[in-house]
C-alpha cells in the first residue's frame, strides 16, 4: 500500500516496518529526500512521482514538528 495521508505513511513506518521515529530517522531522511542530486532521492521521484516525493517530505517536516513539541 503507499501510504495517501500522513496517519496512513506514519502508521506504515512505525506499525508495518517496526521503524521508530526519531529525530536522527526524521533527520537523516530528509538529508537524502531533498537532495535532487541523490541517487535514492531520484529512484524515488522515478518509482513514486514528485508528488509523492513531496508528501513524504512534508510528512518527514510534520513529524519532526511534533516530536519538537513533544
Amino acid at each position: 500500500m503507499i501510504p495517501k495521508t500522513y496517519l496512513q505513511w506514519y502508521q506504515c513506518i512505525t506499525k508495518e516496518c517496526g521503524i521508530p521515529v526519531t529525530q536522527a530517522f526524521i533527520s537523516h531522511r530528509l538529508a537524502v529526500l531533498e537532495d535532487p542530486k541523490n541517487q535514492e532521492t531520484r529512484r524515488f521521484a522515478s518509482l513514486y512521482g514528485q508528488p509523492h516525493l513531496d508528501s513524504i517530505i512534508g510528512w518527514l517536516k510534520k513529524a519532526k514538528k511534533e516530536l519538537s513539541e513533544g
